[in-house]
Parts: structure tokens; C-alpha cells; sequence
């Protein structure tokens, strides 16, 4: 059970870039969205029903608010300015959860459903009015590109082409475009 716990936070809090996602923030914001409301949902639910004591996915939500300003002071600490550092905003999604799976009388698949499409809806939202508020994230973002990235994936100015030079790009091409032959390869000499 810790090991799950641990793991699902851990997984959440990564989902979507989580920390530093103002970096790209207005062309990721859905990856993010998406990416936040499930894990939410999915430890929640997992919580909830191990437990059966609504307010369990609130209590989760607040587990990884924490985790993140503890996070938060560490990036900051790299030298990151403080309110480039964002922490997303789970707990009044997770409070609905909990509502939810009140007010349905403990039904899980009414919390799954209903709940999860609440925690989709409302996520989002409260995580936009915590971006606007972020200091001018496009140009924080290439002024503190994150040391811990290799250089081909660092928030710098675009430059046309300068992707498809890389060896990742060109490995992960060329081991797309050989997959197909070398499969239909395999299968006549099974044959």
C-alpha cells in the first residue's frame, strides 16, 4: 500500500511536466490538463475505495500539494525565480470528488463517472487562473532554460530543423519507418 501511495503521487506530480510547465505552458496546457485531471482521478478513486471514507481524495490532493512546494523550494533554490515555480491547483477538484462520491451514497462507479468528468471540468480551470498569474512564462522560460534537460529538449528560440539533426530524432525515425519491413520479414520466415 505505501509503495502504490508513494508511486501514484510521485507519478501525479510528474504528469505533464508539473512544476515547471509554464515553460511551455500555452501549447502543453492541454497535454497537462489531461494528464492532471486522470492521475487525480485515478489515485483518488484508488484511495477512496481502499478506504471508503469520503475526504480521502482531498486528503490525497493535499499530499501532493505539499510534495510540490517542497519541490517548489528546491527549484527555487537552483536559482528559478519564485513565481515562475507553479504548483498546481488539486484540491477543490479533488473536494468535488469527494462530493461526488458522498453524495451518490459511496457509489464508486457514480464517483468514477460523475466525479472524474467534474475533476476534467474544473481542473483545467483553476490551473488557467493559477498560469495567468505566473510572471511572463515565455520569456522567464527561455531566460532560465532547466539544466537538468539535455540540450536538444532546452526551451530555446525556435530554429527550423534543428530537431531533425538530432540522434534521437533520427534513430527514433529510422526504427519507425525499418519496423514495418523487418516485421514483414519475421512473419514470412515464421512462416
Amino acid at each position: 500500500i505505501v509503495v502504490v501511495a508513494v508511486n501514484s503521487t510521485l507519478l501525479t506530480i510528474n504528469a505533464g511536466d508539473y512544476i515547471l510547465y509554464t515553460d511551455w505552458a500555452w501549447t502543453s496546457f492541454v497535454v497537462f490538463s489531461v494528464s492532471q485531471s486522470t492521475m487525480l482521478v485515478v489515485g483518488a478513486i484508488y484511495y477512496m475505495l481502499f478506504t471508503g471514507v469520503p475526504g480521502t481524495a482531498t486528503y490525497y490532493a493535499t499530499i501532493m500539494t505539499i510534495y510540490t512546494w517542497v519541490a517548489k523550494g528546491a527549484w527555487f533554490a537552483l536559482g528559478y525565480p519564485y513565481d515562475f515555480i507553479v504548483t498546481p491547483v488539486w484540491i477543490p477538484s479533488a473536494m468535488l470528488l469527494d462530493l461526488t462520491y458522498w453524495a451518490t451514497r459511496r457509489n464508486k462507479h457514480a464517483a468514477i463517472i460523475i466525479g472524474g468528468t467534474l475533476v476534467g471540468l474544473s481542473l483545467p480551470i483553476f490551473n488557467m487562473i493559477n498560469l495567468l498569474l505566473v510572471r511572463d512564462p515565455l520569456e522567464m522560460a527561455f531566460k532560465y532554460p532547466r539544466p537538468t534537460l539535455p540540450p536538444y529538449m532546452t526551451p530555446i528560440e525556435p530554429q527550423v530543423g534543428k530537431f531533425y539533426n538530432s540522434p534521437v530524432a533520427l534513430g527514433s525515425g529510422a526504427g519507425a519507418v525499418l519496423s514495418v519491413p523487418i516485421a514483414a520479414l519475421g512473419a514470412k520466415l515464421n512462416t
